[in-house]
């Protein structure tokens, strides 16, 4: 009988683990219709000068955006709303550190959709309290909120929904790169697996920073972000 009971346990568990798996791959599952194939979140600029031409240099490019504008922004805002910070709060916050106009529209337009979506197809009284305060304007509605709040609603541990945000974000925006460089899909997915350590790295530093920390992104991407409202000719909408 203990054997049993073991073995049912076990499987119980197994199915909530798979419950939770399935749900966190829709949610970060590219055709999900967030609008993110529309953002560059600030490459095309480097495109644009020339800086981003190849597979190398857009490697070197995603590298720096995971260490710094998804570590210090993104993944901090997943972990305190994991830790039980005060989602207007923290909303506020990523309002506030988010200083290019685009950025902050891609943020919260990508978090909208995202809201609309979990209400849907994942409800819970923690993603409609969120949504409250978007819909009477007390909350701006950030895409990285929008998502760990689905994502903790739904049991998914913290360490898996940030790796899985961070890398989401990142086959994104090197999908969207082999169509602006372009780079060929082979080139695109040498890139999205030099990118697992990177991932790893951001995972890794977000866990251990500070509240001081939120928002401390390199000045040479939030400008090439500002200068991305001002390209004579663009592909995207940030």
């Amino acid at each position: 009988m203990l054997n049993t009971r073991t073995s049912s346990a076990s499987v119980a568990a197994e199915a909530g683990s798979a419950s939770h798996q399935l749900a966190l791959q829709q949610l970060t599952d590219s055709a999900l219709p967030t609008g993110a194939f529309a953002h560059s979140l600030g490459f095309e600029t480097y495109i644009d000068r020339g800086l981003v031409s190849d597979e190398a240099s857009f490697s070197t490019w995603l590298s720096a955006f995971v260490g710094q504008q998804l570590t210090y922004s993104d993944g901090l805002a997943i972990r305190f709303l994991y830790e039980g910070a005060d989602v207007g709060e923290l909303d506020a916050h990523l309002s506030a550190q988010l200083l290019p106009r685009q950025l902050r529209e891609a943020s919260t337009k990508m978090g909208g959709r995202l809201i609309e979506i979990g209400s849907e197809v994942f409800p819970s009284a923690e993603l409609e309290a969120y949504r409250a305060l978007v819909t009477t304007g007390r909350a701006a509605g950030h895409q990285p909120l929008a998502f760990a709040v689905v994502a903790r609603s739904l049991g998914v541990p913290f360490e898996e929904a940030l790796a899985a945000y961070l890398f989401a974000a990142v086959t994104t925006l090197t999908q969207n790169a082999v169509r602006a460089i372009p780079l060929g899909q082979n080139a695109g997915q040498r890139v999205l697996r030099k990118a697992h350590d990177d991932v790893a790295a951001a995972a890794e530093r977000a866990a251990h920073l500070t509240l001081d920390d939120f928002g401390a992104v390199s000045p040479g991407l939030e400008i090439s972000q500002m200068r991305h409202e001002w390209q004579r000719a663009r592909m995207f909408m940030s």
